[in-house]
């Protein structure tokens, strides 16, 4: 899609306002989706949306301070999101992940990224949490894993890998295959990104799963990543949902 200069200095002034006005708010909040990926990573996507990042405490005030300015806001889903409207703009006020594992606490906050944008001074998404909750958008509709990997390969070198790990940990099978997957797409580079401790360590994990006796229960975890896809696998063939929740 062709962006004109026209529109491009409209969605820099909507930015700007609702920026702003978030500011002014008086509470806190990160700036993530695609321009937290073009903080990262240079990749610059021209979106009509605003991803603002904040606890499940905070998101209230927000929408009550646009509420009060006269825009239009929704509770479009108590478990995670919130929007305000204003005309073709909206901002998305995010505070978990869909399957209520990343939720905002007060750490995304002290490792978070400051910078400007839009000339309002804001607070990117920490790039270790960004991925967190990138890895588990495995829809058929969208799958987030090229974003987890651009995300790696521009900015892998200065991330902490072990608060990464801390995050996936109840899940690690799923960076072990974003990684392999991260191997076959850069295969020059990984030597260099990819920590070699945390690749051992994930497949010696792997590894020990064939010493583990046969689970009992049967259970399916793919609604964690898919909330539809997996869905025969509930309600026809008799598997149980995982509920692991992150701390």
């Amino acid at each position: 899609m062709i962006v004109t200069e026209e529109q491009r200095e409209q969605s820099q002034a909507f930015y700007r306002e609702a920026l702003t006005m978030l500011n002014e708010c008086g509470t806190r909040y990160m700036l993530g989706g695609a321009f937290a990926m073009f903080h990262y990573t240079g990749i610059y996507r021209d979106t009509k949306d605003l991803d603002i990042f904040c606890k499940p405490s905070e998101y209230p005030k927000i929408l009550k301070h646009f509420a009060d300015k006269g825009f239009e806001t929704q509770l479009t889903d108590v478990r995670w999101l919130a929007k305000v409207f204003n005309g073709e703009y909206f901002i998305d006020i995010i505070f978990d992940t869909v399957n209520n594992i990343c939720t905002v606490d007060d750490s995304w906050y002290e490792h978070a990224s400051r910078a400007q944008f839009a000339g309002v001074d804001v607070l990117f998404l920490p790039p270790e949490e960004l991925i967190w909750c990138k890895m588990y958008v495995q829809n058929r509709e969208r799958y987030d894993g090229a974003d987890v990997n651009h995300i790696i390969l521009r900015y892998g070198k200065n991330m902490d890998w072990k608060r990464v790990l801390f995050r996936m940990d109840p899940h690690w099978h799923l960076l072990l295959a974003q990684l392999l997957l991260f191997q076959f797409v850069y295969p020059s580079d990984y030597h260099d990104i990819i920590p070699k401790w945390l690749f051992d360590e994930l497949m010696e994990r792997a590894h020990e799963q064939y010493d583990l006796p046969p689970a009992l229960e049967k259970v399916c975890r793919g609604p964690v990543i898919d909330q539809t896809q997996y869905m025969v696998d509930i309600k026809e063939w008799d598997y149980k949902v995982s509920t692991i929740k992150t701390t």
